[in-house]
């Protein structure tokens, strides 16, 4: 049978894997290999993808994928109470700590004042970036969700000015599966760090050993960090660190990043290993003389055959020959074996395939999860089911649910929405609005005491105190969104989101995966845009990116809020969240265009591993809410008060630098008035919304600051606008194009072309949409 046959609850032994390439290595990668025991734990509520059980982690895959995996059902017995074998007392072995074991090391320190540098490398949602934050007191977001880390970040190590060490992206291999994956291989092998420090997840142990089997085949100075070790403990388990360092070569550290637990001694563990470079003993991980014999004949006879290209490539020799005996095509490549060396390396691994009766990929896959299970057995007294585990398990039963999963999923934004825009959010906004105006009647009235300038006290009234006054007002909505999405993230709801959604996302040409930067998108584009390259699959990452802009940014909210409370004040909520699904029913549109012409196929595979529920800190949420409100106040202060002063100055002289009593006679009126036919179609083709629009591509809040300057009074705004063509503008600026910072990481990820297509295709776009709206709007006779 299948994997796709088995039944909830029940338990299956693997036989065989099918597929191919990347996919069929991801696959092996994370475990699902011959011999490996899983247990089916439930179905989406679409009934696909499906979540199992294995190697005490849960692992979600498409029910297609599922039937490529052969099994038998059977009884699981192994990993149930303590460790495998009796404890043996041995001595510290000492590893990093210099001594009499590093006697001979310590005589070739490197020299001083050369940076030692470290790679921070690890599992996704192994703690990487919490750890990192410990060690440098930087302040990275953190987040309860596969893949938040996608750029490599640096730091010094606290109290240590000549240290540098840099936060990859989590990976689960060094066979990369995706773009951030690749990041960290290629820092890995190309910039050669002094040392590595290897975090990796105690409470999901036999995982996280994968990883760390391969970055000790390297050849680089290294430290495990064993984290969370505070929730082994709580939930009754142990790991005997004397004898797993004596069994991996390399100084292992229990530590708890959250809890700051054992930190210093990691840092002088790492500060040591990098200074005298203190490699990792060799360790060989299936020896000539057990069942996987064949394995050590195969990796130890390529190690012969390829050592001098090896070396003139600066590859490590046993890294090199484990990756080849996997087939690995980069790698081969890399090393530029002759033809006959080809037809003998590809003999010896033939041979290999043949005595295991495992296919490549396999054998060396199986060959690393036995030695993980023979270090565990010796080492890991395995905890009884976590308090998280058992709490994610009673939560999924409703946020997961066949029939509860959608309806709470749309209930949970409703609501986020709700208290953003009608209650918690809008009370703030408009107390923050009171105290603007107050202050600017204030310094109005104290201008006009001082008989100040004419044109000083309209520069600093309606220029600076109206422009940028009028868009701080919106910043408690903005913090507001970004507090409940924050709290989504760090609660492990966004995984959650993506497993139930990825069958409705792939009639789209979508995985699941896709609907956490698009919901990033609602808090800001550029992040979002950053976030696709989680996305394993090229295509998908294009695709998800050419989308995100779509959906409403918290940039646009001042502009909602500044039309709404003009024209539609008793339904301004209900206007709100109808924008933001229009936002998502045009990138479901745009989608079907883009799967049946650019990007035609079929989405990537699902595979993700779920987190465990966990309390968001108060610490990270309130870190995050700085950060955009330190942003947004950036921009109010840097690029709108600029764009707000330069307004000012081009509608109030003319061409004569005289001042001008209407301001149609103003150099901005002559100017935008070049571009205002284009949107007569639509009902706003006056210059002054022109000119806003423009403005907007600097900065989205930017259109409210102009408009203000522009168009001081609520009457003569709804003197130009009736609600019809108020209606149509919101749905232009929902959709036409994205602010430059949004516009430069489309850049930076796709490049010049895709950025000038996304700028032009959603103008085009949004020009349509808003003519639709005005369109449906007249024929029912609404004006």
């Amino acid at each position: 049978m299948t994997l796709k046959e088995l039944g909830i609850g029940k338990n299956a032994v693997i036989l065989s894997v099918g597929g191919e390439g990347a996919l069929r290595q991801h696959f092996l990668d994370m475990g699902l290999i011959p011999g490996a025991e899983v247990t089916m734990v439930k179905f989406a509520p679409m009934g696909d993808p499906l979540e199992l059980k294995i190697h005490g982690y849960e692992l979600t895959l498409r029910v297609a994928d599922a039937e490529k995996i052969e099994i038998k059902e059977a009884a699981i017995h192994s990993g149930e109470g303590g460790a495998h074998k009796p404890k043996r007392d041995i001595s510290h072995p000492g590893l990093g700590e210099g001594g009499k074991y590093h006697e001979k090391k310590e005589e070739h320190p490197l020299p001083e004042g050369e940076i030692l540098t470290f790679a921070l490398a690890g599992n996704q949602n192994s703690g990487k970036t919490t750890l990192f934050n410990r060690l440098t007191g930087s302040n990275q977001h953190v987040g309860n969700f596969p893949g938040v880390t996608v750029d490599r970040k640096d730091g010094a190590i606290k109290g240590h000015s000549n240290t540098l060490i840099t936060d990859l992206p989590g990976i689960y291999s060094m066979s990369p599966y995706s773009s951030e994956e690749m990041v960290t291989r290629e820092f890995i092998l190309r910039e050669k760090p002094k040392g590595i420090i290897n975090i990796v997840d105690a409470s999901n142990i036999e995982r996280n050993l994968y990883l760390t089997m391969q970055l000790m085949e390297l050849d680089v100075p290294m430290v495990v960090a064993l984290n969370m070790m505070d929730e082994v403990r709580e939930n009754g388990g142990s790991i005997r660190i004397n004898e797993m360092e004596e069994l991996l070569g390399v100084p292992v550290v229990p530590i708890s990043a959250a809890k700051n637990e054992g930190i210093d001694e990691l840092i002088d563990h790492a500060l040591h290993l990098a200074k005298y470079q203190e490699r990792p003993r060799q360790v060989d991980f299936c020896s000539a003389d057990d069942e996987r014999s064949a394995v050590h004949r195969c990796i130890h006879a390529i190690m012969h055959l390829i050592e001098d290209h090896a070396q003139r490539a600066g590859i490590p020799l046993r890294f090199a020959a484990s990756k080849l005996a996997e087939g690995d095509q980069v790698i081969l490549e890399a090393l530029e074996l002759q033809d006959n060396e080809k037809e003998m390396l590809e003999h010896i691994i033939l041979q290999m395939e043949l005595e295991c009766s495992l296919d490549r990929a396999a054998a060396i896959a199986d060959m690393r999860f036995h030695f993980i299970q023979e270090v565990c057995g010796q080492t890991v007294v395995k905890p009884q089911e976590s308090r998280e585990h058992a709490r994610s398990t009673r939560i999924d039963r409703i946020l997961t649910g066949k029939y509860t999963a959608i309806p709470v999923f749309i209930a949970i934004m409703g609501l986020v929405f709700w208290l953003t825009f009608n209650v918690i959010g809008a009370w703030l906004s408009d107390l923050l609005d009171m105290g603007i105006t107050w202050l600017t009647d204030v310094t109005d009235a104290a201008l006009t005491a001082g008989h100040v300038n004419a044109a000083l006290q309209s520069l600093i009234v309606d220029g600076i105190f109206t422009g940028v006054g009028s868009v701080l007002s919106f910043l408690p909505i903005i913090v507001t969104l970004f507090f409940f999405l924050s709290i989504l993230e760090d609660s492990g709801y966004m995984a959650r989101v993506a497993f139930v959604m990825d069958k409705l996302l792939r009639k789209i040409g979508l995985s699941g995966r896709s609907i956490v930067p698009m919901l990033i998108g609602f808090g800001c584009t550029v992040p979002s845009v950053m976030a696709c390259r989680t996305l394993a699959s090229e295509r998908d990452r294009k695709m998800t990116i050419l989308l995100t802009p779509f959906m409403s940014c918290s940039a646009k909210l001042p502009i909602y809020a500044f039309f709404t409370a003009a024209f539609f004040p008793k339904h301004g909520a209900l206007v709100m969240v109808g924008l933001y699904f229009i936002g998502i029913l045009v990138s479901i549109l745009t989608a079907f265009v883009l799967k049946g012409s650019l990007f035609k196929g079929e989405a990537v595979p699902f595979v993700m591993e779920l987190p465990n529920y966990r309390m968001p800190g108060a610490k990270n949420v309130v870190q995050l809410l700085w950060e955009k409100a330190k942003d947004f106040l950036q921009r109010a202060f840097t690029v709108i008060f600029i764009a707000t002063i330069i307004i000012w100055f081009l509608q109030t002289f003319d061409f004569r630098f005289n001042m001008v009593t209407d301001s149609q006679n103003s150099m901005l009126a002559s100017a935008a008035g070049v571009i205002a036919p284009i949107f007569r179609p639509l009902g706003f083709g006056d210059w002054r919304i022109s000119t806003a629009l423009i403005t907007g591509f600097m900065a989205k809040e930017s259109v409210v600051s102009t408009l203000s300057i522009l168009i001081p009074s609520q009457e003569m705004l709804m003197g130009l606008l009736t609600p019809l063509t108020a209606m149509a503008l919101l749905v232009f600026c929902l959709l036409y194009t994205p602010c430059v910072a949004a516009v430069a990481s489309i850049k930076r990820e796709l490049g010049g072309k895709w950025a000038v297509v996304v700028v032009v295709g959603q103008c085009a776009i949004a020009w349509l949409a808003a003519g639709v709206v005005r369109l449906i709007g007249l024929l029912f006779g609404i004006v």
